[in-house]
């Protein structure tokens, strides 16, 4: 899933570089004009952002509530940070192992210093199964 939100052109697209159209993971870029002037006004500042399917942000979230032991009045969503929801640096060490388990991947300590919500994790762990597809 995609999403586009504001950012300036100028910032991602020198006024000089045309962007041929590409494939990746699905999705196709496109060129825009060499001239800001023409862009709508909506796309002068543009971003894009890809995020993983609900049911993975969903299972994510179980596995965080179960692991930090929430209670269900606790509202935890892909925008919750482990720290918010009191997870120290060892229960975020098992929120990552549970993860693994779960979805029967291997989340390199690099990539797994990178995740700081359950979006982040969710998005990393979608990365990772498509690797290994």
């Amino acid at each position: 899933m995609a999403s586009f939100t504001g950012a300036s052109s100028s910032a991602l697209i020198s006024p000089r570089q045309c962007l041929a159209p590409t494939k990746i993971s699905g999705l196709k870029l496109v060129s825009f004009s060499n001239s800001r002037s023409n862009l709508p006004l909506s796309f002068r500042r543009l971003q894009v952002s890809c995020a993983a399917k609900p049911e993975t942000v969903e299972k994510v979230c179980d596995i965080v509530r179960k692991q930090l032991a929430l209670k269900d009045d606790i509202s935890v969503s892909g925008e919750s940070k482990f720290a918010a929801l009191g997870a120290d640096s060892l229960d975020t060490v098992e929120i990552v192992m549970g993860l693994e388990e779960a979805f029967g991947i291997t989340v390199e300590e690099e990539s797994a210093q990178t995740i700081a919500t359950v979006q982040d994790a969710a998005d990393l762990i979608e990365k990772l199964c498509e690797k290994s597809a």
